[in-house]
């Protein structure tokens, strides 16, 4: 089973869901209409669904922060989500 990297990420704005496909210049992206609350798990595997894939069996979402302007810890918090995931029988992928 081939798998992929799946993040999600919001500096402030919109929260946006993207599967990291290496060496191409345009990448399956979700994207919510929401600033606020942090979408929920479901959420997630309903917008992963949408673009071709599931998360693996057994991976977890992961967290981890950075600064919106890199090596500048006094600018905007960035929150990144991370989880392995694999193309769905038969999806659009």
């Amino acid at each position: 089973m081939k798998t992929l990297t799946a993040q999600m990420s919001s500096n402030g704005s919109a929260w946006r869901l993207y599967v990291v496909l290496y060496g191409e210049t345009e990448w399956p992206t979700f994207r919510w209409d929401r600033t606020a609350a942090v979408p929920t798990v479901a959420e997630r595997r309903r917008a992963l669904a949408a673009l071709g894939y599931e998360v693996a069996p057994g991976a977890v979402w992961s967290w981890t922060e950075d600064s919106q302007v890199p090596q500048d810890d006094s600018t905007a918090v960035v929150l990144i989500a991370a989880v392995t995931v694999c193309e769905r029988d038969g999806g659009a992928a």
